[in-house]
């Protein structure tokens, strides 16, 4: 258990908010298990029709928690952060995402499986993923040119452009935008109009238009190994390396 990640179930609507806002919502591998128990919590359950995830204060999550990753992955099973990715791209229930600020790294990835993302006019996008000496997360490298396009992609991917609010809608990463003071009253509507809606006829809507689950999870499983081996290597190492001693890495 963790007090980083908060859950507030109202009228069959569960509200996932990612709550360490001294480290800008920065996740741990504790945090992945119990954001993956809440998730695998309501796809079995008979009661709650939607789920909203959020980020507490004024960011979404600015990522993985760089220490936590170096630290490496503790005890058997599963990794947590393999539990959630599988639990958020699997989920037959409808995801909703309320970005409230900065989105970075999983951020953005676990947003391409989400069935609507609504953002507020503070929110920003980002996939650093290079510049960290890694490799795209979550099936990101599939899902994210299919989003936006390839050229958009590329220039997240490679150059670390940081799409705006605006941008996001535009480029079909979001659907909708509204005030940040207003985002959370919003996504409420939202959520209600969900909870409402036909239990059955939503999840095989959603079924219907998530359509190639089986290349999808090949894709995120080609991702997880070549992000394994990114982190025991030397770019990884000379990344935090310079984080450590503030300065620019220097590659080879």
């Amino acid at each position: 258990m963790t007090d980083h990640i908060k859950l507030e179930t109202t009228d069959r609507v569960t509200t996932m908010t990612i709550a360490r806002p001294e480290k800008r919502n920065a996740i741990t591998q504790v945090m992945y298990g119990a954001m993956a128990d809440a998730l695998e919590d309501y796809a079995q359950s008979t009661d709650v029709r939607a789920f909203v995830i959020t980020g507490a204060e004024d960011y979404f999550t600015s990522g993985n928690d760089l220490q936590d990753f170096v630290m490496g992955e503790r005890g058997d099973g599963v990794p947590p952060v393999i539990r959630f990715l599988k639990a958020v791209s699997t989920c037959p229930k409808p995801l909703i995402a309320a970005v409230n600020g900065p989105a970075i790294g999983v951020g953005v990835t676990m947003l391409l499986h989400c069935d609507l993302i609504i953002v507020a006019d503070t929110a920003t996008f980002s996939t650093p993923f290079v510049q960290l000496g890694l490799v795209p997360e979550a099936a990101s490298s599939l899902l994210l040119p299919a989003t936006v396009g390839m050229a958009i992609a590329n220039d997240m991917f490679l150059a670390n452009r940081v799409l705006d609010a605006t941008e996001a809608v535009a480029f079909g990463l979001a659907s909708r935008k509204f005030p940040y003071d207003e985002l959370m009253a919003e996504v409420a509507k939202i959520a209600d109009q969900i909870r409402n809606a036909a239990p059955n006829s939503m999840i095989k809507t959603k079924a219907l238009v998530r359509n190639g689950q089986d290349q999808m999870t090949a894709q995120m499983e080609r991702e997880s190994m070549q992000f394994a081996d990114q982190l025991k290597s030397p770019e990884f190492a000379e990344v935090v390396a310079a984080k450590m001693q503030k300065r620019m890495p220097v590659f080879k």
